[in-house]
């Protein structure tokens, strides 16, 4: 069954915004999958983290995939793109983020649904905001104004 989901795109190694570009790319080349829509690109300072400023965007594909298998392609894609995992919120060259698939809602070790941290970010909410409206309340939108998002 078709599920709409969504997938928050950042990276803050390397050629940051080519890495983006190249991972809406490939999330649209997704098997049993579509991209339906994709936001602006975005520049934000790290949250919780070190590093260079980030690339930001959020993606909305129609898949056919479980949440589970569009976690395990995601994470694929992460590590073709050199993704390392040396500590918590370290500098990456590709974060992909599963925030909603459908109205699924999961807790398990391996994936929460929807992101449980989606709401705290700018950098998901805006660009969030931007593609699927409904999905973000102003108030949402209020909450995160204290931190600097910069369309590209």
């Amino acid at each position: 069954m078709t599920q709409t989901a969504y997938v928050a795109i950042g990276a803050n190694l390397g050629d940051a915004r080519q890495a983006v570009e190249g991972a809406i790319q490939a999330l649209g080349r997704l098997p049993q999958s579509r991209l339906a829509a994709c936001s602006s690109l975005y520049r934000t300072a790290p949250v919780d983290a070190g590093g260079p400023d980030f690339v930001n965007a959020v993606v909305a594909l129609e898949t056919d995939l479980a949440p589970l298998d569009l976690l395990a392609r995601l994470q694929a894609l992460e590590l073709a793109a050199g993704r390392e995992r040396p500590y918590r919120n370290a500098p990456r060259t590709l974060d992909l983020d599963l925030l909603m698939h459908g109205a699924t809602v999961l807790d398990t070790p391996v994936l929460t649904l929807p992101h449980p941290r989606m709401h705290q970010r700018a950098f998901v909410l805006v660009p969030l905001a931007e593609i699927a409206p409904k999905r973000v309340s102003p108030a949402q939108l209020a909450a995160v104004t204290d931190q600097a998002i910069e369309r590209l």
